[in-house]
């Protein structure tokens, strides 16, 4: 069987639902929302460019449940049916080519920068990030068990609005260090009650948040959680711990589990202190997933790693992965699906995006803010750049970032006091 004859088969997931192809656009953070966090038509246009190109599942990146609590200035925030209009604009260009749109429903608890903060960040418990990220976010307060019920409901609650606009699916994010993976984490989670503890009693948010959806949305709508294998930090989420709740999830009807690793202290999911090896299988992930196989049936996708179409139909066809994960690749060609469908042998032109300055080279996020200006080309209508300045776009991002986060705090600090 051809590359092209793997990945191009259908997926018939649990629910009854099928993908129409092993492609899906893993979430990336558009922040394409407006300022007060309305969606927009930019996002119109680069979700039916990606349909075009040919990706069978697109997942939209970092939708908030709570206007209150953002991850990045520009979120879209889903907490009522005021947007209904655009949001089904939204949906009706994800699936023009019969492509599935499922919406990554988010709450980042402590991972809000200071610059965008107003009040309290929130998590399991009052823990700091690290020393090396200490003065970029607050310590968080710890949440009552008021709140905790308030954010599961509010994540049935948009999951039911995005149905209602016709997108065919929604993700819980549950990696990268926001507030379900928070819980999840023994570093992070240090509760005494029953949300805390036991990995039973720290699974239970998660656990909660899922069956809030199911019963929200029904039985044939899919659900699907993207999940840390391991949180790569000491006293965090073990790889061990992953397979445990993966295997609870999939007992529970799960129709998708999307397997990434890391957080903004340990980031391995922007592929840092990946070993030379793994990067050789170009998959990040593939060593948990075959792991993980053997004990849930559940439908697979890994993220992170992928360049080859001859490399991705081999994760498909060793049964590794059911679906294939791409981000970057399609942030810089947008129709790489549609060319591998086609029989072409591909190398994405992915590469390491390096300013020369290891101080700059050495954070994180910053090649998150190059591939993140070609999302923002896109839903203008513009083709990417694949040669942009990695310097230019890192500095003209900054002065982006803080100009929004100004805008947005003022907002809301306004919206508190009036």
């Amino acid at each position: 069987m051809s590359f092209a004859d793997t990945l191009k088969q259908p997926l018939a997931l649990p629910c009854g639902v099928s993908a129409p192809n092993r492609f899906a656009k893993s979430a990336m953070s558009e922040t394409l929302g407006t300022v007060d966090n309305h969606p927009t038509e930019e996002l119109v246009r680069l979700y039916g460019r990606w349909a075009d190109g040919g990706t069978g599942i697109l997942m939209t990146g970092n939708v908030m449940i709570d206007k209150r609590h953002l991850g990045e200035p520009h979120n879209v925030v889903v907490e009522d049916e005021q947007d209904l209009a655009l949001l089904t604009r939204w949906a009706e260009a994800g699936k023009r080519n019969g492509n599935q749109i499922w919406v990554q429903l988010n709450h980042p608890g402590k991972q809000i920068p200071k610059m965008l903060a107003t009040g309290d960040t929130l998590s399991p418990s009052a823990i700091p990030f690290a020393k090396e990220l200490k003065a970029h976010f607050k310590t968080p307060r710890a949440l009552t068990e008021a709140e905790i019920r308030d954010i599961i409901e509010r994540f049935a609650r948009a999951a039911a609005i995005v149905q209602k606009a016709g997108f065919t699916g929604v993700q819980i994010h549950g990696a990268h260090g926001y507030l379900v993976s928070q819980f999840l984490s023994g570093h992070h989670n240090q509760r005494t009650d029953q949300w805390g503890g036991s990995l039973e009693n720290r699974m239970r948010f998660p656990l909660e948040i899922y069956r809030a959806i199911r019963a929200a949305v029904g039985p044939e709508f899919p659900v699907s959680i993207k999940l840390n294998s391991a949180d790569f930090q000491r006293g965090g989420f073990t790889e061990e711990e992953s397979m445990a709740v993966a295997e609870t999830l999939a007992n529970e009807g799960l129709d998708l589990l999307e397997i990434s690793g890391g957080n903004y202290e340990s980031p391995k999911m922007a592929g840092q202190g990946i070993k030379e090896s793994t990067k050789q299988r170009e998959a990040y992930f593939l060593e948990y997933a075959e792991k993980i196989r053997q004990r849930v049936s559940v439908p697979l996708m890994v993220t992170g790693g992928f360049r080859t179409s001859e490399g991705m139909a081999a994760a498909v066809e060793s049964g590794a992965t059911d679906i294939v994960g791409l981000a970057r690749p399609l942030a810089v060609e947008p129709d790489l699906p549609n060319r591998i469908l086609a029989g072409e042998s591909v190398h994405s032109v992915v590469e390491p995006r390096r300013t020369g300055i290891k101080a700059i080279d050495d954070m994180a996020m910053m090649e998150v803010v190059w591939f993140a200006r070609q999302l923002h080309r896109m839903g203008k209508g513009k083709d990417p750049v694949q040669n942009e300045s990695v310097l230019m776009a890192f500095i003209r991002s900054l002065v982006m970032v803080a100009i929004r986060s100004s805008k947005t705090k003022r907002m809301k600090l306004r919206a508190n006091t009036g």
